[in-house]
């Protein structure tokens, strides 16, 4: 006997509506989780690794892009994305800042070869030891 399965439209329409009155319970998810949320995502690493190995495997990403096609990013970004990164980037200052400042104090660090006309090669040796430090610093971090 086939699996009774409601029509889409009633499926959809549904989870929009639920989705759309369901804030303060995501709030209190949040709040308040099962398990906390670190410590479930690190144990997980394992899974994490076997999962995307698995989807590179078979291609997902490529195949995924593909499909979603560049119409339905285009979509996405102007609309969605256009109204959510003013705020989402201002929301975000004080986490932007954590992260860029120790990469900013190492590049205030440095001290570079002296710069030479342009074109010269030598100039290469002021952006190498940038990128050293920088990397260096990224893989320090873990």
């Amino acid at each position: 006997m086939p699996i009774a399965v409601r029509p889409i439209v009633n499926i959809v329409d549904k989870y929009a509506a639920r989705a759309a009155v369901a804030g303060g319970e995501y709030t209190a998810g949040v709040a308040n989780p099962r398990r906390d949320q670190a410590e479930a995502a690190a144990a997980a690493d394992t899974t994490w690794a076997a999962g995307v190995s698995e989807a590179i495997s078979r291609g997902a990403f490529k195949k995924g892009v593909t499909a979603a096609g560049s119409e339905k990013w285009k979509r996405k970004a102007s609309t969605v994305g256009a109204s959510r990164y003013g705020p989402g980037v201002s929301a975000g200052k004080a986490d932007y800042s954590a992260g860029v400042s120790p990469y900013l104090s190492i590049i205030a660090g440095l001290t570079l070869p002296p710069r030479a006309p342009r074109g010269d090669p030598s100039n290469v040796a002021r952006v190498s030891a940038v990128t050293t430090a920088l990397r260096a610093a990224k893989i320090a971090k873990g």
